[in-house]
C-alpha cells in the first residue's frame, strides 16, 4: 500500500484548507501541529529514535490540497526531494517550516517535476517504477540542512545497511503517533536491485512487527554510509507489515537513485540549483 496519506487526517485536512484560504485555517493548522508535536512518540514503527541531528537535518513535512502528509529531503537550499506518488498533479503542495519558537507555518511550492517514468499502478502494486519527485522551492527552507545525493553501493547485497528518516506515524491509523521525524536502521532484503530495494528491521526480518516506514514516510530519504558520510540513495515508496500483510513493521519499499540520479541533476539545473 502506498503510505501518503490518511492518518494524521485532521492536521492534514487543515493543511488543505489552509492551502485554499490562509488567513482563516492557518490559526487552527498551526495550533493543531503544535498538539501534534507535544504527543510522546519513540519510533518509526517498532522503535526507531526521534532526531533532529544527522540525517534528520535535511527531512522536511509536504502537505497537499487533497489531504497528503508525506515526508521529503532538502537536498539543495529551494530543492526538495521526494516520491511521485506524493505530489500528483491536481493538487497544490506546500512546505511546513517550523520557527525558532517551533511554530509551523506553511512555504510555498514553486514547481513540481515528477520522473517520466512513474507509473503509479506499478507503485500499488510493489513493483519497481520511477516513484521521484522534486520540489522546487519559493525560498529557502530554514533551519535546514541539504543532505548529499548519491547512489547505493553496488552490488546491493542482502545485509546491507541503510538508515531511513521519515515524520510518518509509529503506530498505524495513530495520527497522534506522527508529525515527529524519526530514525531506523534498517537492513536489505530479498533480492535488492538498482530497481527496488525492500528493507526489514535486522532482528526480526520482516516476520514480526519491527522497524519500518509508515503512513506519512512517503518519500522519506534512504541514507547510507559513504566516505564523505550519509547520502541520499533512495526514497521509501511503500510498506507492507510483517509477512507481507497489509500495514507497516515488515517490508520497506525503497525506490533507488541508481537510475534516476541523472534526472535528478538535470532537473536541479534546469530550475537553477547545482548539486
Amino acid at each position: 500500500m502506498p503510505i501518503e496519506a490518511s492518518p494524521i487526517r485532521r492536521l492534514a485536512i487543515c493543511a488543505a484548507r489552509a492551502i485554499a484560504s490562509p488567513m482563516k485555517i492557518l490559526p487552527r493548522m498551526i495550533a493543531g501541529f503544535a498538539l501534534l508535536l507535544s504527543v510522546p512518540a519513540h519510533a518509526i514503527v517498532g522503535g526507531g529514535a526521534p532526531s533532529t541531528e544527522g540525517v534528520a537535518r535535511s527531512v522536511v513535512t509536504i502537505v497537499g490540497s487533497r489531504g497528503n502528509f508525506c515526508t521529503g529531503a532538502l537536498i539543495a537550499p529551494k530543492l526538495v526531494l521526494t516520491a511521485a506518488h506524493c505530489v500528483q498533479p491536481g493538487a497544490d503542495y506546500k512546505i511546513v517550516e517550523y520557527g525558532a519558537d517551533r511554530q509551523p507555518s506553511l512555504q510555498d511550492v514553486r514547481a513540481v517535476a515528477i520522473h517520466p517514468g512513474f507509473n503509479m499502478q506499478a507503485m500499488l502494486a510493489h513493483r519497481a517504477t520511477a516513484d521521484v519527485a522534486l520540489l522546487q522551492l519559493e525560498a529557502p527552507v530554514k533551519a535546514k540542512t541539504p543532505a548529499a545525493l548519491g547512489t547505493p553501493n553496488i552490488p546491493i547485497v542482502v545485509g546491507s545497511r541503510f538508515s531511513i528518516a521519515g515524520i510518518g506515524v509509529t503506530v498505524r491509523g495513530d495520527g497522534k503517533s506522527g508529525g515527529i521525524i524519526r530514525v531506523a536502521g534498517l537492513v536489505a532484503t530479498g533480492r535488492p536491485g538498482t530497481l527496488q530495494i525492500r528493507l526489514v528491521d535486522p532482528v526480526g526480518l520482516g516476520t514480526r512487527d519491527g522497524l519500518g516506514a509508515c503512513t506519512g514516510d512517503s518519500g522519506a530519504p534512504a541514507f547510507e554510509d559513504k566516505q564523505g558520510g550519509p547520502a541520499i540513495v533512495g526514497v521509501v515508496s511503500w510498506s507492507t507489515g510483517p509477512n507481507g500483510s497489509a500495514g507497516c513493521g515488515g517490508l520497506t519499499g525503497v525506490t533507488p537513485l541508481t537510475l534516476y540520479r541523472d534526472w535528478v541533476l538535470q532537473t536541479a539545473r534546469q530550475w537553477g540549483a547545482g548539486l
